[in-house]
């Protein structure tokens, strides 16, 4: 099993953006300390649902501020910005980590960030399975030369090259993309919108049995269950519903508004949230259902520096070693990556 916790560095209210990242590596530094395997961190940009524009960037900060841990992104937005580069990015932090990085990566969406980087729609319409390859093929190769629709150049030395690549994870909402890396080998990186019973169907479409996929959840320990979704209830709509408005249409294509409070009670509904027994029943039964022994956990949902931090000391001591000792003897091991 490997456990992680997901950081969105979201800034909540009354927060300026210092603050939310000063929370993240804190956060960071305190998922090693309480027993967590890797540290997930998101990517946005224009929003105050994350503040963090450059994953690898921060991957590179918190791999320096810890020594055991892997660091992850979750994800990397390949319709924005050359994969080579994103490539480079992975191959150098992973030699300067010994091997501690991690580089998921998605489609992302049709916003504005198409436009400021002048990236533009074809990449995000059709454009991500050519940037997947090339990416693969630059972190796997000594030299590399390119000829395809979205991007074309003479051969070049890969520098600096990792002799073992950096795992690669591709976030998947869709069977499209849950075939585009099935045909790669690659593992799934699912998340927190679907339950049980459509992370397991999705893990049946990609075929490859063993493949190391990982599934996102909330997690909100508490005293009782009713306390948990209280807090979550009160807290999280104040920070996800303004976060929510930075998602904006590069073009005039709809986009109907989510309800922050519907949402919230959802997330309530499908992940654990709740009790220490309560949480490991949630995990227990994920695991079981879809054969997925990699589970990270977004920690940050109750809207505060030290409500976050209470949370990852909790997950570590009430939780991680009673889910792990039920799974010991109930599935079998996978070898990680």
């Amino acid at each position: 099993m490997r456990f992680g916790i997901f950081l969105l560095t979201a800034r909540f209210p009354h927060q300026d953006d210092a603050a939310a990242l000063a929370r993240t590596v804190e956060a960071a530094v305190a998922a090693e300390r309480s027993g967590f395997d890797d540290v997930w961190l998101a990517e946005h940009h224009f929003m105050t649902y994350g503040v963090v524009p450059s994953a690898t960037v921060l991957a590179g900060h918190v791999l320096a501020l810890t020594r055991r841990v892997h660091v992850g992104t979750a994800v990397s937005v390949l319709s924005n910005q050359h994969p080579v580069a994103l490539a480079e990015q992975a191959a150098l932090l992973s030699l300067l980590s010994g091997g501690r990085f991690r580089l998921g990566v998605g489609r992302g969406g049709p916003w504005r960030d198409l436009e400021v980087f002048g990236t533009g729609l074809s990449r995000y319409d059709g454009g991500f399975a050519e940037s997947l390859d090339l990416l693969l093929e630059w972190l796997r190769s000594d030299r590399v030369a390119w000829e395809g629709e979205q991007f074309q150049f003479r051969e070049v030395p890969v520098v600096p090259r990792a002799p073992v690549p950096p795992p690669v994870a591709v976030a998947c909402t869709s069977p499209a993309t849950e075939a585009l890396a099935a045909e790669r080998g690659l593992p799934m990186l699912l998340g927190m919108h679907i339950g049980a019973e459509e992370k397991a169907a999705a893990v049946a479409r990609h075929g490859r049995p063993g493949t190391p996929h990982i599934s996102t959840h909330l997690a909100q320990v508490a005293d009782t269950r009713e306390e948990a979704v209280t807090t979550l209830l009160d807290e999280m709509p104040r920070w996800l519903g303004p976060g929510l408005e930075g998602y904006v249409p590069v073009d005039d294509r709809p986009r109907p508004p989510r309800d922050a409070l519907a949402y919230t009670r959802q997330m309530c509904d499908l992940h654990p949230v709740g009790s220490p027994d309560d949480c490991v029943e949630s995990l227990v039964t994920t695991v079981e259902r879809t054969g997925i022994r990699h589970l990270i956990l977004l920690v940050e949902a109750a809207g505060s520096h030290d409500a976050t931090l209470e949370n990852i000391t909790r997950l570590g001591a009430e939780v991680l070693p009673k889910v792990r000792a039920a799974l010991t003897t109930s599935t079998p091991q996978e070898d990680p990556v």
